[in-house]
């Protein structure tokens, strides 16, 4: 009989959330194997017998973080109106920012700047964004290159959450202000009669 698997998906797990935490809240040069696997409460060979090395482990918050804003999105409401789904989408970028702060701060950059590298195939967060901003335009709702409108809106949509989250901006304050700057970021890419 051999010996039980200590390095499981439970273990697997802790990786993960403590290497998301420690990216976000710590210059990256710090975040080691050795210091990851201390804050999960393991040994450095889980890491390498789970993900390989630190790039991998590195890469599994990545995929967490794409993954996860993607479901966010894909799962906003869709309606008639293209407009109203652009903000459906903006809202769902803005809560899943705000319920996921580390993720977003790995995916966006937090303390350090970080870069993650990869294709994000089928799950890109920004494909529903386009796919609205594509139907509005389309629609002659919107007049624009679609790529241009949806960097404009993650622009505004990233200075947002990056000021609610870094406590620059309170709940009410932030609350107030999302749905008009929203509103006059697009406004700018009305088509004109």
């Amino acid at each position: 009989m051999g010996r039980p698997r200590t390095n499981d998906a439970t273990v697997k797990e802790r990786l993960v959330e403590c290497t998301t935490e420690l990216l976000a809240t710590r210059p990256q040069e710090s975040v080691t194997v050795r210091a990851v696997a201390t804050a999960a409460g393991t040994s450095t060979a889980a890491v390498y017998s789970l993900f390989g090395d630190k790039e991998g482990l590195i890469g599994a918050v990545r995929d967490r973080a794409v993954a996860g804003l993607f479901r966010a999105l894909t799962a906003a409401a869709a309606s008639e109106d293209p407009l109203a789904d652009i903000c459906a989408l903006a809202a769902a970028y803005r809560r899943w920012g705000r319920e996921h702060s580390h993720l977003y701060s790995v995916l966006f950059g937090g303390v350090q700047s970080f870069t993650p590298s990869g294709a994000v195939g089928t799950s890109d967060p920004v494909r529903p964004l386009l796919a609205a901003i594509d139907r509005a335009v389309t629609e002659s709702v919107l007049d624009g290159e679609a790529t241009a409108i949806a960097v404009s809106l993650w622009v505004t949509l990233h200075g947002l959450v990056t000021l609610e989250l870094a406590g620059a901006l309170d709940a009410p304050t932030a609350e107030a202000a999302f749905r008009p700057t929203i509103h006059a970021t697009l406004r700018g890419w009305k088509r004109r009669p």
